[in-house]
C-alpha cells in the first residue's frame, strides 16, 4: 500500500501562525496554531524555527513524518518581495537540515497572496484588505494574479487604518490652532488617550511610538455621531478603497477581454466590522460596479496556502530536495 502524501500551509503574521496539514485532494486532516512569524520583526532564524514546529506538531497529530509532506507552503506578513521570500526559504531550509529534515517542496508568499487564494478556494476573485495597511489582489479565471496598492504608509495605503488615523491627527492639529474645523475627535482623542494640548501629541507621536492606527475607531465613531469632519475623513478613506477594486477590476476585464461578474471578499479590521465606514464602502462599490458582488471569504488564509502547496506539486516537473 502507498504511503500517504502530505501538505502544509501556513498563515503567519506578528502575533501568531496558522497551519493546516491536508492531503493532496485539500481534504484538512489537522491544524496547528503558534507564535508570531513575522521575519521582519523576530528575524529569520526564530520565524523558520516557529513554521518548523508547527510542521512536526500537525505531522504529530495525523502520525506522518516530514518525509511524508510534499509541500510547505506558508503565508507572511513582510513576505511580498523576490528576495525576502528567498531569505526565508533560505531560513527554513537551513532549520531543517539542523533537525537532519530534508524538505520536498517550500513555497513562501505573502499573507495576502494565500489570503486571496482562501478567499475563493482558488477561484478567480477579488480580496480588499484594509487593516493598518491597504491592498488589493485580484484573480483572473485564467489563473493570472493581479494586484493594486499594497505600497506602503509613506507611498501608499489609501483607506488603511493608519491612513485614516493620520488624516484625523492632522484635522485635530488644526483645530487645536484655530485653523481648521471643530471636530469631536480632539475631544474622543482627549478621552482615551489623554493627549490634548500641541506638546502631549507631539511627544506622543514623535517620542513616545504612539499607535497612529488605534486612533481610527474614534473616528468612526465620531462620524457616527454626525461629526462632519471625521465624515468627510471616511468618505476619502471609502473613495480610495473603492478606486482600488476598481482598477483591479479593470485590470481583469482587460486581461480576459470580457466583461462579468467578479465576487469580491472584503478582509482585515477596518472594513469587516459593522461600522458606517464599511456600510458606505459596500454601498460605494456594488453601486458604480454593479458586476462585482461582495462575499464573505470561503475559507481562511492557512487553507489558500495548503491550495497553493497542492499546486506547487503539480508544476514541479522534477523532485526538489531542500
Amino acid at each position: 500500500m502507498p504511503k500517504r502524501q502530505y501538505v502544509i500551509g501556513m498563515d503567519g503574521g506578528g502575533t501568531k501562525t496558522a497551519a493546516i496539514l491536508a492531503d493532496l485532494k485539500g481534504t484538512v486532516l489537522a491544524e496547528e496554531n503558534g507564535g508570531a512569524s513575522n521575519f521582519q520583526i523576530i528575524g529569520v532564524e526564530k520565524a523558520a524555527g516557529v513554521l518548523f514546529e508547527l510542521a512536526e506538531a500537525c505531522c504529530s497529530q495525523v502520525g506522518c513524518s516530514m518525509d511524508d509532506v510534499q509541500s510547505i507552503a506558508a503565508g507572511l506578513t513582510g513576505a511580498g518581495r523576490a528576495g525576502d521570500q528567498q531569505r526565508m526559504r533560505d531560513g527554513l531550509v537551513e532549520h531543517a537540515k539542523k533537525k537532519k529534515v530534508k524538505l520536498k517542496d517550500i513555497v513562501i508568499e505573502s499573507d495576502a497572496r494565500i489570503a486571496l487564494e482562501g478567499a475563493f478556494k482558488g477561484k478567480a476573485g477579488i480580496i480588499l484588505i484594509a487593516g493598518t495597511g491597504s491592498i488589493a489582489f485580484g484573480k483572473d479565471p485564467e489563473g493570472n494574479v493581479h494586484r493594486v496598492g499594497g505600497w506602503g504608509r509613506i507611498l501608499g495605503d489609501e483607506g488603511s487604518g493608519y491612513a485614516i488615523a493620520r488624516e484625523a491627527l492632522n484635522a485635530v492639529t488644526k483645530h487645536l490652532d484655530g485653523r481648521g474645523k471643530k471636530t469631536l475627535i480632539t475631544d474622543l482623542i482627549a478621552r482615551k488617550f489623554d493627549l490634548s494640548t500641541q506638546e502631549e501629541l507631539i511627544n506622543a507621536v514623535y517620542r513616545d511610538g504612539f499607535d497612529i492606527a488605534a486612533v481610527t475607531p474614534l473616528v468612526i465613531q465620531a462620524a457616527e455621531k454626525d461629526d462632519v469632519e471625521a465624515a468627510r475623513i471616511l468618505n476619502r478613506a471609502t473613495f480610495e478603497l473603492s478606486e482600488h477594486v476598481r482598477a483591479l477590476l479593470l485590470k481583469i476585464e482587460k486581461s480576459t477581454g470580457a466583461r462579468q461578474k467578479v465576487p469580491l471578499a472584503l478582509i482585515g479590521s477596518v472594513i469587516t466590522s459593522e461600522s458606517v465606514l464599511s456600510t458606505v464602502l459596500k454601498h460605494k462599490i456594488t453601486f458604480s460596479m454593479p458586476q462585482i458582488s461582495i462575499i464573505a471569504p470561503e475559507s481562511p488564509p492557512a487553507y489558500g496556502a495548503v491550495l497553493l502547496a497542492i499546486q506547487s506539486i503539480k508544476v514541479t516537473t522534477q523532485p526538489k530536495i531542500f
